[in-house]
C-alpha cells in the first residue's frame, strides 16, 4: 500500500469519514482504502486488490457493480436536463416515470411516493406527515413513535432518535421525545426462561402492549420497524410476529411505517418485505435498492388512508410545507429506471430469494456446529453468523475482545467484504442480488477459513 503518498495525506488532513475512529485514522494508524473500479459483485482498490463484496456496498448495490445501462442511462439524463425541482407540481420524465414504476410494485393499499435522497430523510419525512396527519385529524397530543432497540433508521437527530442502537445515541443527547423504544424482535438474545418463537412473540406483544399502556394510547401515533431488523444484527422476526403486532397497533389506532430501506427491491425474495411477512402498511420507506446506489435516491410511500387526510390537509391549510431541493432529482430518478429494470430483466428477486437459501443453507453446514458460533441466521440476501464465548449457556465474548473486528479483518485477508455488526460479535453478509451459487461458496469457504484462524 502506499502509505505516504499525496492521495494518502489529503485524506487524513481533509476528509471527514462517516462511522470512523476519528483520531486513529487522522494518526494514520488505520489504514484509508481507496476503492478504484468494480465489477459484477468485486471491487478493487487502488494497489490491484481484489475484493468480493459480501455486503454490496452498504446493502445497497443490488444490481452489482459496473452496470453501463445505468452509467448510460445517467450520463443520458444529465445531458438532456441535468435538474430541476419537484416543487408546486413540476415534474420530469424521469421522476414521473419511476414513481409510476414504483408504484407498480409497491404492496396494494399504497397511494404515492415522495423522493428524496437517502433513507434517513425519508424517515425524517415519514416523521413530519405522521404528526401532520394527525394534525389534521385533530388529535395533536398523538404524536409518539414507537421504535425498537437495535433498529436501524437513521443518522439525523428524529432519524438518530428512532435508531436504537448505542452508538449513535452516545454523546449526541439521543434519543429525543416524542420517540420511544420497545423490545427487538431477536430470538438468539431472548430472556431466559423462554424456549419458543412463539413464546418469544407472545413476550414481544406483551411489551409492547405495556409500552402503550404506560404512555397512553391516545399519545401514539407510529411504530415503525424493518421487516428484518439490519444494522442492528440482520436478524429475521420469530415466527407470527408481524401477525401479531399488527393486531396491537390496529387495536390502539397506531400507523405502521415499514422501514424498507434494506429489504425494497428483492433482498428477501421478494419485491418488498412487507409481500414477504404479510405486513400492510401506512408509510413505506425506500432508499438503497431503488436505485442500487448507482444515485442517491429515496422515497416514502405513502398509504392511501394517509393520502386522503393530506389531500384534505392542503384543502385546509394551502400546500404542504415540505421540501428537499434534491427531491425526486432527474437524474437518481434515471438511475432509478434503470435499475428497476435491470432487476426485472436479470430475475434478480428470484435469484436473491435462490441463492439466498442457498448461502445460509451453506453457511450453516460450515459453521452451525463451531463451538463459538451460536446463531446462523438469515432470510433472502441477507446472512449472518453470530459468535460466543459458550455456545450452550449463550454467553458473549467481553466487548473489548473485538472477536467481531478481527473476524472481518480475517475474512477480508481471504478476500471477502463483510461487516462487524455493532453490538455483539457478529459477521454480516447482504451480497449483491446477482451473487451465483459459485460466489455464495467463496462466502463461505472464506469466512470457514477467517474462523478458523482466529478462533480455532
Amino acid at each position: 500500500m502506499l502509505t505516504n503518498d499525496q492521495l494518502d495525506r489529503w485524506d487524513r488532513e481533509n476528509f471527514f469519514h462517516p462511522s470512523t475512529h476519528l483520531a486513529q485514522h487522522a494518526r494514520g494508524e488505520s489504514p484509508t482504502r481507496i476503492i478504484k473500479t468494480a465489477n459484477g459483485v468485486y471491487i478493487e482498490d487502488r494497489d490491484g486488490n481484489r475484493m468480493l463484496d459480501a455486503f454490496a456496498g452498504l446493502y445497497c448495490v443490488n444490481v452489482g457493480y459496473g452496470r453501463p445501462e445505468i452509467a448510460e442511462a445517467i450520463a443520458e439524463q444529465a445531458k438532456e436536463l441535468a435538474y430541476y425541482h419537484a416543487y408546486v407540481g413540476h415534474g420530469t420524465e424521469a421522476s414521473i416515470t419511476l414513481a409510476q414504476m414504483v408504484m407498480e410494485r409497491a404492496p396494494a393499499g399504497m397511494s404515492k411516493v415522495y423522493f428524496g435522497l437517502s433513507g434517513s430523510d425519508a424517515n425524517e419525512t415519514n416523521i413530519k406527515l405522521i404528526w401532520y396527519y394527525n394534525n389534521i385529524r385533530g388529535l395533536p397530543e398523538k404524536k409518539k413513535i414507537i421504535s425498537r432497540w437495535r433498529g436501524y433508521h437513521g443518522s439525523g437527530v428524529m432519524t438518530g432518535s428512532l435508531t436504537g442502537l448505542a452508538a449513535f445515541h452516545n454523546k449526541f443527547d439521543l434519543p429525543r421525545a416524542p420517540i420511544v423504544h420497545t423490545e427487538a424482535p431477536y430470538y438468539f438474545r431472548r430472556p431466559e426462561g423462554i424456549n419458543s418463537e412463539a413464546e418469544f412473540t407472545a413476550h414481544c406483544v406483551a411489551e409492547l402492549e405495556a409500552l402503550i399502556e404506560r404512555e397512553g394510547a391516545d399519545t401514539i401515533a407510529a411504530f415503525i420497524g424493518e421487516p428484518v431488523l439490519g444494522t442492528g444484527g440482520i436478524v429475521p422476526p420469530p415466527a407470527g410476529y408481524w401477525e401479531a403486532i399488527q393486531k396491537v397497533l390496529q387495536k390502539h389506532d397506531i400507523l405502521l411505517v415499514a422501514d424498507e430501506v434494506v429489504t425494497g427491491f428483492g433482498r428477501l425474495g421478494t419485491m418488498f418485505g412487507s409481500d414477504h411477512y404479510g405486513i400492510k402498511p401506512d408509510l413505506i420507506t425506500i432508499a438503497k435498492g431503488l436505485t442500487s446506489a448507482y444515485a442517491p435516491l429515496s422515497g416514502s410511500i405513502v398509504g392511501d388512508k394517509m393520502w386522503k387526510v393530506l389531500e384534505q390537509g392542503t384543502d385546509e391549510n394551502g400546500p404542504i410545507g415540505h421540501g428537499w431541493t434534491y427531491s425526486a432529482h432527474p437524474i437518481g430518478a434515471a438511475a432509478g429506471i434503470a435499475n428497476l429494470k435491470l432487476i426485472d430483466s436479470l430475475g434478480l428477486v428470484g435469484n436473491a430469494g435462490k441463492t439466498g437459501a442457498y448461502l445460509n443453507a451453506a453457511m450453516k453446514d460450515a459453521l452451525g456446529d463451531h463451538p463459538n458460533v451460536g446463531d446462523v441466521r438469515g432470510e433472502g440476501m441477507l446472512c449472518a453468523v453470530e459468535f460466543v464465548h459458550d455456545r450452550d449457556g449463550r454467553k458473549f465474548f467481553d466487548a473489548d475482545e473485538k472477536v467481531g473486528a478481527k473476524l472481518a479483518a480475517a475474512l477480508l485477508a481471504e478476500g471477502v467484504i463483510a461487516r462487524a455488526m455493532p453490538q455483539g460479535d457478529i459477521l454480516g453478509f447482504a451480497p449483491p442480488l446477482c451473487l451465483s451459487q459459485a460466489e455464495a461458496d467463496m462466502v463461505v469457504d472464506a469466512t470457514a477459513k477467517a474462523v478458523k484462524a482466529t478462533l480455532g
